[in-house]
């Protein structure tokens, strides 16, 4: 049902709010079982959405977490809003990424109640918004709704695709606009003038060979720093030698590296490239400042592995603690000081993919894994 929901992240659809229809879906199902609903507000008439089971205050607390919205649609050739069901597979946008995890997190959560299991922990799940381009709502959630839950999660489980392997760490990103200022002219004389998308090709030329190679922090579970510069705009008409050119790279920020130091360790490389060629106007753009996302590290790893790993193994996965390179809302969870382990049904191979899909074996193997995870104890 979850899929049937076009929830492409706003920022690609243009649409205000395109989750909210499934959460007012997630929270009447919810509330229908018996669960305890609370929205979450974000502003203009976006929520997040926190399910819960009744609480205890003795109880510590373990929180799911799932983004409902996905990437967007364009030249999907298999099912976009429809869950088509073809032999062992689930197809459909979000499946994987990750209306998966959410489906098995609510599930384990009506199953919990209907069984009246006695549960060692208090048991909530975080519906978010906006994951793929902004993190609006694990932003939203880390710097304004946690401080007035009145409780602390001992650990957040964050719903991605990762064949329910725990990711123990993943990089960050920066996201940095690079500029370059020439002299328009008229075409018919360009000496007169001087090109700011030559002057930006020197540059990235520059930055390829010099900076970027000089990247050295590294991770034991996500690799290397990188960083690439992959969309270029520059020009105003054919023929005007353009005055301005404007290039965006993407900045993958490791565990052991300060976000903070991502910007001042690029505008001394350009400044360098500038001292190299006096001729050339460069710089980063600083308004609208650029998008940083930190990374992640699980913050009490030992404790962690203890309280999944019997877990994993009882379900035949292996429980060995990955990193992945991509990023996830687990990075603004981390900022805020929470425990977080990056873990779901589905393979990120097939997330943002033209014909999207999931095992329905990882569904029913999530389901059972956050069940018991659910009924374990914390220490």
């Amino acid at each position: 049902m979850m899929v049937g929901f076009d929830t492409v992240n706003t920022h690609v659809s243009g649409r205000p709010h395109p989750e909210r229809p499934l959460a007012d879906f997630l929270a009447n199902l919810a509330a229908s079982w018996g669960l305890t609903v609370k929205p979450l507000p974000i502003g203009d008439g976006g929520i997040n959405l926190l399910i819960h089971l009744p609480p205890s205050d003795r109880k510590p607390w373990l929180l799911f977490q799932s983004h409902m919205d996905t990437v967007g649609v364009e030249g999907m050739t298999g099912p976009v809003f429809d869950a088509e069901i073809r032999g062992s597979r689930m197809h459909g946008r979000g499946t994987a990424d990750t209306k998966g995890s959410g489906a098995a997190m609510l599930w384990t959560l009506k199953n919990l109640l209907e069984s009246g299991s006695t549960c060692p922990n208090n048991i909530a799940l975080l519906f978010t918004v906006g994951e793929e381009v902004g993190k609006l709502g694990a932003r939203t959630f880390s710097e304004k709704h946690l401080s007035l839950l009145g409780w602390r999660p001992f650990l957040t489980l964050v719903g991605e695709p990762t064949l329910l392997r725990p990711v123990f760490a993943h990089n960050g990103v920066a996201r940095i606009a690079l500029e370059t200022r020439g002299l328009a002219a008229h075409s018919s004389t360009p000496e007169l003038g001087r090109s700011a998308i030559s002057a930006m090709a020197h540059l990235i030329l520059h930055l390829e060979k010099h900076f970027i190679p000089s990247l050295q922090a590294t991770h034991h579970l996500t690799g290397r720093a990188r960083a690439s510069i992959n969309i270029i705009h520059g020009g105003q008409q054919i023929n005007i030698i353009p005055d301005r050119c404007v290039a965006e790279m993407d900045r993958r920020i490791v565990p052991t590296e300060d976000p903070e130091s991502v910007l001042p360790t690029l505008e001394a490389a350009i400044a360098e490239f500038c001292r190299l060629h006096p001729e050339i106007k460069a710089g980063m753009i600083l308004q609208p400042p650029p998008y940083i996302d930190g990374p992640l590290e699980t913050r009490h790893p030992t404790e962690t592995r203890n309280f999944l790993n019997s877990v994993l193994n009882r379900h035949g996965i292996d429980p060995t603690p990955i990193g992945v390179p991509y990023g996830t809302d687990a990075s603004f969870f981390a900022a805020a000081g929470l425990n977080c382990v990056v873990i779901g049904p589905g393979d990120i191979a097939q997330a943002h993919t033209s014909d999207e899909w999931i095992e329905l074996e990882q569904l029913d193997r999530a389901c059972a894994v956050f069940r018991d995870l659910a009924l374990t104890p914390s220490s």
